[in-house]
């Protein structure tokens, strides 16, 4: 199963901008590499101040740029790490290993990944019919290689 480990900035932590130390950092490198070695990291990504990107929203069924402001900083993504482990106890221990330091990692949430299994047959066909290629592609990530 796949599951994302978002962090973010806690309650009453300043917002994702904050600096951290060389010690924090190697801690959290040194928790990525862990997470290596055991083969089950997909991905580990950091995101960058909002100020370097866009918000795009909904209104009368139409998408458009939203000029901000945006979201306090305390409820926004700092980064995320994609796991590959048998089940969600696994994911939260490995959640529970996560370094501490970071402002923008103080929290860190859990979620399992939408797998083919997870989709009702008549919209899996649906799925597979209107993106043959990615749904192909999608799948056969979510199985591992052949």
């Amino acid at each position: 199963m796949r599951f994302i480990i978002t962090a973010q900035a806690g309650p009453g932590v300043p917002g994702a901008d904050q600096p951290f130390s060389e010690q924090q950092l190697v801690a959290y490198m040194q928790y990525n590499e862990a997470l290596h070695r055991a083969g089950v990291l997909v991905a580990s990504e950091g995101l960058n101040p909002t100020a370097g990107g866009a918000r795009i929203a909904v209104r009368d069924g139409r998408r458009y740029l939203v000029d901000g402001p945006f979201a306090e900083s305390k409820e926004l993504v700092g980064g995320f790490y994609l796991i590959e482990v048998p089940s969600l106890d696994e994911a939260i221990e490995w959640a529970l290993r996560c370094p501490v330091g970071m402002a923008s990692a103080e929290v860190l949430e859990v979620r399992p990944l939408t797998a083919a299994g997870d989709i009702p047959p008549e919209l899996l066909r649906i799925i597979t019919a209107a993106a043959p290629g990615w749904s192909a592609e999608m799948f056969q990530q979510q199985r591992g290689p052949a």
